[in-house]
């Protein structure tokens, strides 16, 4: 069989445009419901990891979300900065910092409780095609993860 690169090279047949759209677009669902909390999606995000399990390091949070260090470390300074979250180097270690919610940064979950519900109610997809979907993205996840920690071994 022949590889047919003008085929390949069509937008309508990347895996990555349906994933990047769709993640914009449902990242961009949030906005109107955090925007009046002070808060991008990349903070909110933070916080659902903060909230439940407070006092995480950064590299920790960081695992969790996917996002590197040099992303998640402006993110944390601003948040500390609104007076949300703590960073504090870690007593055993001091090359760890770790991410504490202050008063404020609990009372925000409060606040932001609708935020999901809200945001589901736009998402038209019927319940067992989006736990489909949510399943299917985390295996690419997964995989890629594999994939990832495989190629970093053989370095």
């Amino acid at each position: 069989m022949n590889y047919d690169y003008h085929e390949a090279m069509k937008l309508a047949n990347q895996l990555c445009f349906p994933l990047y759209a769709a993640a914009r677009n449902v990242t961009g669902l949030y906005t109107p419901w955090l925007k009046p909390l002070g808060l991008t999606y990349t903070q909110y995000i933070v916080f659902l990891v903060l909230w439940e399990k407070d006092g995480l390091s950064v590299t920790e949070i960081g695992e969790k979300l996917m996002l590197d260090n040099g992303t998640l470390s402006p993110l944390l300074k601003k948040m500390e900065q609104a007076g949300y979250v703590e960073r504090r180097r870690c007593r055993k270690d001091d090359r760890i910092v770790e991410i504490t919610l202050t008063d404020a940064g609990r009372a925000l979950r409060e606040r932001a409780k609708d935020v999901p519900g809200h945001v589901a109610g736009c998402i038209d997809l019927p319940p067992e095609k989006a736990q489909m979907l949510y399943a299917l993205l985390y295996e690419l996840l997964d995989n890629q993860k594999k994939r990832n920690d495989t190629q970093t071994e053989g370095e």
